[in-house]
């Protein structure tokens, strides 16, 4: 099987969901605390080419996204989302989870059973 990543918020019930599940297929997983160590543009870049979704659906519109006075209508496109994510971490949706050429949002954390 291949190494699957797992991009992981602790503080997140849905990650730590998606952990569990990965713990309990005794899958091969590498863990990036996405908030200590912040994806590069390479890497949100790779995400976003693979990610099954809208590019949009990789940017939390939550009470941080609103306390920034962000519009989400300016967030719908690979360059957009990069330099927000660069910029601001804490806006990246988790639990992300890429195996081989397929990166999916696992939210709910079942959600990551379809990359087996």
């Amino acid at each position: 099987m291949e190494r699957i990543t797992l991009y992981h918020n602790p503080a997140c019930g849905n990650s730590r969901g998606a952990l569990e599940i990965l713990r309990r297929r005794n899958a091969d997983f590498d863990i990036i605390e996405y908030l200590k160590d912040h994806p590069t543009r390479e890497a949100l870049g790779k995400i976003i080419d693979i990610l099954d979704g809208p590019v949009a659906d990789l940017v939390r519109k939550d009470k941080r996204f609103k306390e920034l006075g962000l519009n989400p209508a300016d967030f719908n496109d690979k360059k957009s989302v990069v330099a927000l994510l660069l910029e601001h971490p804490e806006l990246m949706q988790r639990p992300i989870v890429i195996r081989g050429k397929r990166a999916i949002i696992a939210r709910p954390p079942e959600k990551l059973e379809a990359l087996f």
